[in-house]
């Protein structure tokens, strides 16, 4: 009697390619799985010494002392925790399409190219040009120094001309001026006030008045808004820039500033020719230029 003959297509199936795809994928799977155990691939957090000093420098700078070892121990969980879910959310993707996390790595982008522009400083005849390109920026107002005597305006015009008449025979006694004309709210004495400055508290009128009063002679009436006054004008300084010894750190911040910004513009030129923008045709048709 003859053996029984296989029934056609019955190991078919072990032929089929997608089984063989999924056996080879399972037996790699288990193959990776042996040679790297899954505590081995743990990323790792890394707490430098120098890390805790930093931590322990901002609390004792923040609280006026040093940590205590369990204050110090609640830092490094603290920055250990931060960097945790600050790796997980750049993995979800948490950090894109974000404006204040782009404005802050620009921020820090911009910092590092002013610090790799960082020079020499400024020699003298650098920030004398500095000022002479920018003189508005640096020219001194007309000052005025004076002493004033006020007669209240709100007062009859004849009781103030009388007064204002008193007073100079005073003066020209040598009387005490400290001991003439009305009380006021106004400086007495001014020491090198710049001219704006005297414009904004006694008007504009008594400021050019004072621009042409002989130095060191009482004169007036002087109006203002506020009544008339008897003036002495001690010394007047013409508007002009100053020398560079008296304003050299503030030309220097203006001068730095301005290196700042050339070298942040020149960056961005620099790494905006290796981009192609292309703008939606929705906004070009809005006006905004295409790139």
């Amino acid at each position: 009697m003859s053996a029984p003959q296989p029934t056609p297509g019955r190991w078919r199936w072990w032929r089929e390619p997608l089984l063989h795809f999924a056996l080879i994928g399972i037996a790699l799977f288990v193959l990776y799985g042996r040679l790297n155990p899954a505590g081995d691939s743990n990323p790792r957090i890394v707490v430098t010494q120098a890390l805790v000093d930093e931590l322990a420098r901002q609390h004792e700078k923040r609280w006026m002392r040093p940590a205590s070892p369990q204050e110090l121990a609640g830092l490094v969980e603290a920055h250990v925790r931060d960097e945790i879910l600050y790796r997980e959310g750049v993995a979800l993707g948490l950090d894109q399409d974000d404006a204040v996390i782009k404005r802050r790595v620009r921020q820090k982008f911009e910092l590092m190219s002013e610090e790799q522009a960082r020079g020499s400083a400024p020699g003298d005849a650098e920030l004398a040009d500095f000022m002479n390109r920018h003189t508005a920026r640096f020219t001194r107002p007309a000052s005025l120094s004076f002493e004033q005597i006020f007669f209240d305006g709100s007062r009859p015009p004849a009781l103030v001309e009388r007064a204002l008449a008193a007073a100079q025979s005073a003066l020209a006694r040598g009387a005490d001026p400290a001991r003439l004309g009305q009380p006021t709210l106004l400086a007495r004495s001014a020491d090198a006030w710049p001219a704006d400055l005297v414009a904004r508290d006694f008007g504009a009128a008594f400021a050019q008045r004072l621009a042409q009063t002989p130095l060191g002679e009482w004169a007036g009436p002087v109006a203002s808004s506020l009544g008339a006054h008897l003036v002495r004008v001690s010394a007047r300084t013409p508007a002009g820039l100053p020398p560079l010894d008296e304003v050299r750190q503030q030309v220097t911040r203006a001068w730095e500033h301005e290196r700042r910004e050339r070298s942040r513009s020149e960056a961005y030129r620099k790494l905006r020719e290796r981009y192609e923008v292309v703008i939606e045709p929705t906004l070009a048709g809005a006006g905004v230029p295409q790139q």
